[in-house]
């Protein structure tokens, strides 16, 4: 395996949520909150959102990772919470909805080549953001789901359903979705959510080899490729409503919010 190029530009910055590693064209996003599960807060998405759009444009690999157990424990539902009680209009989950969709366009229609690195689990936005990657890596030992139904929330985060749809065809995804079921590395591989499944240990080795050559790549040919991928893919969705995601988590959210039970009271967010 040929070895990457000694960087020119190697720096480390830490964020509140994240830790950044840049060497050379080879830029690492490791999302770094693992006491709680890299769950994806506003402040999360504000500083993946800052990173993405400030990238140096000689960036030609971007790495996805989790620190800690797991890659990303989904959504913080407890903020949620919050931004509904701050907002009862749910102004707050609309403007956080909107961001997941940009912070997941920002990594599928980048112009470098993104690769997620998956451990432990990936559940709900976790699996978003790392579908949204154009490669992606996880230990034989991970573990993928969908919870959102089971929650009474609708799978609308990030443009996460038109992707799956995309990706996987919609007799399994419906499945998945309806069923909100765990399911492994092996048949997430099976499933085309993932391309690769290695031993944990050597999950930084299959890293390493799909980011060698794509470096090595014309700079101009590796951009329009990327182009082309992300205009061909955005076409076979046909009606890609996911604009709407955002208005559709809120929309639940309100109705959970206050909707009676049957003695009359209110259920709250999560019951």
């Amino acid at each position: 395996m040929r070895a990457l190029p000694t960087p020119a530009t190697h720096t480390v910055q830490s964020h509140k949520t994240l830790r950044t590693d840049r060497r050379g064209p080879l830029l690492s996003i490791e999302l770094n909150t693992p006491d709680q599960g890299n769950t994806v807060t506003e402040t999360l998405l504000d500083e993946l959102l800052a990173v993405l759009d400030q990238q140096a444009p000689d960036i030609r690999v971007i790495v996805l990772s989790g620190a800690g157990a797991d890659f990303c424990l989904g959504g913080d539902r407890s903020e949620y919470a919050e931004q509904l009680a701050h907002d009862p209009d749910g102004s707050g989950v609309r403007i956080s909805g909107a961001k997941a969709r940009r912070v997941c366009e920002a990594l599928s229609a980048n112009p470098a080549v993104t690769i997620a690195r998956v451990q432990g689990k990936a559940i709900g936005a976790g699996l978003a953001l790392a579908l949204a990657c154009d490669l992606r890596v996880a230990a034989e030992t991970a573990t993928f789901r969908l919870p959102e139904l089971a929650l009474g929330l609708p799978t609308a985060w990030g443009g996460l359903l038109p992707r799956l749809l995309n990706e996987v065809g919609a007799a399994r995804v419906r499945e998945l979705v309806l069923t909100c079921r765990s399911f492994d590395a092996q048949e997430a591989r099976a499933l085309s959510i993932l391309q690769r499944v290695v031993p944990e240990q050597d999950l930084d080795a299959a890293v390493h080899a799909w980011a060698a050559p794509v470096i090595r790549r014309s700079p101009t040919a590796l951009r329009v490729t990327k182009q082309l991928f992300h205009a061909y893919s955005s076409a076979t969705r046909l009606a890609d409503i996911t604009a709407l995601d955002a208005e559709l988590m809120a929309s639940v959210l309100l109705e959970r919010e206050h909707a009676p039970t049957a003695d009359g009271r209110r259920t709250g967010l999560y019951g």
